[in-house]
């Protein structure tokens, strides 16, 4: 097609797919017309799976889906189907499974080639234009492929058929099955430790990324147990993240992962789940050990979602914001040459800065030696000894600094932000902001996560399906049709609703909870063997040849959804009294049981569901008058004490009625006396006495839950 016709992506509603609309290739989004077509004329697929924010996605289109010579090549030879990730994370899933086992990798963008019915039978991920340190250039690569699917398509059909039945018996978990043990609670959080960087914090080595799942699990085995090591574990990795690059020290939160071991230097682009899971980390870093650095830290990702990556009037958390703004930066947006910072700054808060941050005339970024990432190179202890004046005088001048410093970033062309509200990540952030308010007091972000989630409420709930993927920006999803929502989206929305039902007591969250979960007992349920698929019962087909069931277990990038379904369908058994959600609970755990421990540090949310239903959720219940200072010193005491799993609900005695609570709490709350505001700890339906101080309360909760 002419380089001067836009294609098929034009009007699509992803931001990735209308950034391909003016490229040569005769593009389709994924969809019936793109198989059928491809069927028709007995052609292969040629399918690139990526995201606006991936930096590499949008090298390769201009190396190669710009280039009007491979463009011709990839017309006349292949359909051509590009598919968002973040839109379609049930196709990329599939997709990415098996461009692992054909090649050993995945990533984004991912390249795989299929059958016309839809079965890969070859792929990789970023290709260079031409042969290049060992990697086959795209040209070659789609010449080969051309040829041999004319000459051996017989061959390629079978390779694809066994892949995809190879596919199935590991998406499906076959032979995983075993009877539960919290066992493997130990299992899996030893692997974690023993990847642990000692030095540098996190696990394994470059490319490092976040493990959020795992350290909070390694935190809450450190509450049980008081073992020294485990604290270190995650108080060295929380430091060394936020004093290296891959934290924005101007902005705050976090980028997506780090190219070397020391968290020095980025990948850029600045991820919606990552900063929701590690907001939660930080939050309960400093309710364990009152370390100020860790509550700075959340406030500074607070600070850079409500400037950045939220819509505060109508609620609702934006997807990403790119690592670049052009395809010939690499994070120049957020990077300075020391002769930037000396403009910004006088001479001696630029030598202070420099210092600091290791800013100098040769920096880190390999596409520009003069740029520098910023990240901690000198405490501000030293700094003060050095310049013989107290600590709090370092700080107030670097605060001053950054202050300018970004005052001058914003004046750069801002790298572009996806204002897509995608539900399962709304709902962790609904459920992290309402943590913040918890441990911090900021009642901004209870606001802003109870507007978001009556939004999706209003706007992505159907019916018949559930949870939609997406919140539409006007207007709400049709009852009518799927809107693509997965498993992810219903039980994160439910653990969000949960949480907010526990916060602000209103009923109508729990109903909600739990009639999301029953949808997903209807139309996601395995009931030969237990656990969920990631696709509800009735929605339209991938493709012919890729009908393949899949279990979503393993953490990769955000908690798996299994796991957090046991999670939810357990705490509405401790508040419904119902065993049947405890049993489903049970079950889903046994459907990974066999296979749990040898995924190690990728099974930590499915090591934290096994935590809570070996132990049952554990509920603090605060009754007293809300203006009482008294009830507040209870609550303050109940929300500041961590525990993995803690629910704390507050009512006044009036607010105690079988119509306000769940069965399992109007049934084992006791008739208080009006003798004052009380806490009491409960486990499995049953309450200890109750309590009247707050050291007393905190004593309580840590004491219950071992």
């Amino acid at each position: 097609m002419s380089a001067n016709k836009a294609n098929r992506l034009q009007n699509s509603s992803s931001a990735y797919l209308k950034s391909a609309a003016h490229q040569p290739v005769d593009w389709y989004p994924w969809g019936p017309e793109a198989l059928e077509r491809a069927q028709k004329e007995d052609r292969p697929i040629l399918l690139d799976i990526g995201a606006v924010w991936c930096h590499w996605c949008h090298v390769m289109d201009r190396e190669s889906y710009e280039n009007e010579e491979t463009a011709k090549l990839i017309n006349q030879h292949f359909i051509p189907v590009k598919v968002d990730r973040d839109q379609r994370p049930d196709i990329d899933a599939r997709y990415q499974a098996a461009v692992s086992a054909i090649s050993g990798q995945g990533g984004w963008p991912l390249t795989a080639f299929l059958t016309p019915d839809g079965k890969p039978f070859f792929g990789g991920t970023y290709f260079p234009p031409e042969d290049y340190f060992g990697r086959p250039g795209f040209k070659r690569v789609l010449a080969t492929i051309a040829a041999n699917y004319q000459t051996r398509q017989a061959e390629i059909r079978a390779s694809a058929d066994n892949l995809v039945e190879a596919m199935a018996q590991a998406e499906m978990f076959v032979g995983a099955r075993r009877d539960f043990s919290p066992a493997v609670v130990d299992a899996i959080a030893d692997s974690a430790v023993r990847l642990f960087d000692i030095r540098h914090g996190g696990f394994g080595t470059a490319p490092k990324f976040a493990h959020p799942t795992a350290l909070e699990l390694l935190l809450e085995r450190y509450q049980m147990s008081s073992e020294k090591y485990l604290l270190t574990v995650v108080t060295t990795t929380l430091d060394s993240m936020a004093r290296g690059g891959v934290y924005d020290q101007l902005a705050g939160g976090f980028h997506r992962y780090s190219v070397d071991a020391r968290w020095s230097v980025p990948h850029f682009e600045k991820m919606s789940y990552d900063n929701s899971e590690l907001l939660k980390n930080y939050l309960h870093g400093f309710q364990v050990t009152g370390n100020p650095f860790y509550r700075e830290v959340a406030d500074g990702i607070v600070n850079w979602v409500n400037t950045t990556l939220a819509d505060l009037e109508r609620g609702g958390f934006y997807s990403s914001q790119d690592a670049d703004y052009s395809l010939d930066d690499d994070g120049d947006y957020f990077t300075w040459t020391l002769e930037e910072v000396r403009t910004a700054l006088p001479a001696e808060d630029a030598a202070l800065v420099a210092e600091h941050y290791d800013v100098a005339e040769q920096g880190e970024m390999h596409h520009n030696a003069a740029k520098n990432v910023l990240w901690v190179a000198e405490p501000v202890e030293e700094l003060a000894r050095k310049r013989a004046v107290a600590p709090e005088e370092i700080e107030k001048r670097l605060a001053a600094a950054k202050k300018k410093l970004l005052e001058a970033r914003v004046k750069r062309p801002t790298p572009y932000v996806d204002t897509t509200l995608y539900v399962s990540w709304n709902a962790m952030f609904i459920s992290a902001y309402l943590e913040a308010y918890r441990v911090l007091g900021r009642d901004h972000c209870r606001q802003l996560a109870l507007r978001t989630l009556d939004r999706i409420l209003e706007s992505a709930w159907s019916d018949p399906w559930g949870f939609a993927h997406i919140c539409p920006p006007e207007g709400r999803v049709n009852d009518a049709d799927w809107a693509g929502g997965v498993l992810d989206d219903q039980v994160f929305m439910a653990a969000a609703l949960l949480d907010a039902f526990e916060l602000t007591g209103e009923r109508r969250y729990f109903e909600q909870a739990e009639h999301a979960m029953k949808l997903c007992l209807e139309k996601f349920w395995d009931t030969k063997d237990g656990g969920f698929f990631d696709r509800p019962q009735g929605a339209p087909p991938i493709a012919a040849g890729l009908e393949i069931p899949r279990k979503p277990f393993q953490d990769s990038p955000t908690p798996a959804a299994n796991p957090v379904a046991a999670m939810a369908l357990d705490r509405l058994a401790s508040y419904t009294m119902n065993r049947d959600y405890r049993e489903k609970a049970k079950q889903t755990l046994e459907a990974f049981a066999g296979l749990a421990d040898a995924y190690g540090l990728y099974a930590a949310t499915y090591g934290l569901a096994a935590l809570l239903h070996a132990r049952q959720p554990l509920e603090v219940v605060i009754v007293g008058e809300r203006a009482d200072a008294r009830t507040q010193a209870l609550a303050r005491a109940a929300h500041h004490t961590f525990r993995f799993g803690k629910a704390v609900l507050q009512y006044e005695p009036k607010e105690i009625s079988a119509e306000r609570l769940p069965a399992g709490l109007a049934s084992t709350l006791p008739h208080l006396a009006a003798g004052g505001p009380v806490g009491l700890v409960c486990v499995n339906s049953t309450c200890q006495p109750p309590v009247s101080k707050p050291e007393e309360l905190a004593a309580a909760i840590m004491a219950a839950a071992r």
